[in-house]
């Protein structure tokens, strides 16, 4: 079947990424919402989308939408996933899925009440890096795993900036926006769930009104194992990537934190070092082909409602031990 798409925000990523991907997995993009008329005018025209609205009523209730994307400011995607599940449209929403826990199990009540699939937009988990470094660790290639360090600080370039430097009402700032790919990636890597976070934020001079533009941390999962990670908008010429290091090997991969399909994984154990094999691909055509199917009911998305409970949980959490200089423990409520 062809599911064919609603956009909820007429957005950067969804024109950059989310468009093309669904072309390409099969999907359909039939109409995109805005608050601005003429925004959702020019938008559906260049992008080549039949309609573009600007009332949420009228791009959820249309017979011609059976799944939206909603990709807007974070501070919003309650409400349009709420109206959005009632209204028989399946969900996949850009992370963090809310800016309360509270909010983010209303939104997954209503897709559980609606019966339809309710998926964050975690792409990274979609990676061949990541997936190549799950296999291995799952394996036991490493043997048993003591620590993780993940390095995702980089610049956000000035087209991308505007909310999420100087708008904290709308969920801003680098944790938000980056720790919790971080968290999601650890998870789907390691297999295992954090308990803990300590961190410290920094406003580095890119974030107004407070907001933190870099921060510095770390995770302790349930294992026992450990995780470091730093997160920036603010740093220009550093390359990212993850470490995972057990009692048997390590994986050291580079420049895998990205939206690219790029980068590389190398396995360092006593035997020596080897370069692990990565079948390279869209991450956002993964995660697509795995959203439809899901709909059609057949498996999970990649990256499900739990899921992003979990890394919004986390961030949240990061977000208090930087502002109140304490160890906080996760709580999903799950």
């Amino acid at each position: 079947m062809t599911v064919r798409w609603g956009l909820i925000g007429a957005s950067t990523i969804a024109r950059e990424w989310m468009i093309d991907a669904i072309r390409a997995t099969g999907g359909e993009v039939t109409a995109v919402m805005s608050t601005s008329p003429e925004r959702a005018r020019s938008y559906a025209a260049d992008a080549g989308i039949a309609k573009g609205v600007s009332d949420l009523a009228a791009l959820v209730e249309d017979p011609e939408v059976d799944a939206v994307y909603i990709s807007t400011t974070n501070e919003l995607h309650r409400d349009q996933a709420i109206a959005a599940a009632r209204a028989g449209k399946h969900l996949l929403c850009e992370k963090p899925l809310a800016l309360s826990l509270a909010d983010a199990h209303a939104m997954r009540r209503a897709a559980k009440e609606a019966g339809v699939v309710l998926a964050t937009n975690h792409h990274l988990r979609n990676a061949a890096s990541h997936i190549a470094m799950r296999d291995a660790v799952a394996a036991g290639r490493i043997g048993r795993v003591l620590s993780a360090r993940v390095f995702h600080a980089v610049y956000l370039p000035a087209h991308l900036q505007g909310w999420r430097l100087d708008t904290p009402a709308a969920g801003g700032g680098v944790i938000l926006d980056i720790t919790v790919h971080d968290t999601d990636t650890l998870r789907f890597v390691l297999g295992q769930d954090p308990v803990e976070v300590t961190a410290f934020s920094q406003a580095g001079g890119m974030g107004k009104a407070g907001l933190e533009d870099a921060v510095m941390g770390v995770m302790r999962f349930a294992d026992g194992s450990i995780a470091q990670f730093h997160d920036g908008f603010t740093t220009k010429f550093a390359g990212t990537g993850f470490e995972v290091h057990g009692s048997e090997g390590s994986l050291i991969a580079r420049d895998v934190m990205t939206q690219r399909p790029i980068g590389s994984v190398a396995l360092r154990t006593e035997a020596g070092e080897e370069s692990l094999p990565l079948a390279h691909g869209n991450l956002y055509e993964r995660g697509l082909t795995a959203f439809h199917r899901a709909i059609a009911g057949e498996g999970e998305a990649s990256a499900t409602d739990t899921d992003g409970i979990w890394s919004l949980a986390t961030g949240l959490a990061v977000v208090e031990s930087a502002r109140s200089g304490r160890a906080v423990r996760v709580e999903t409520g799950l």
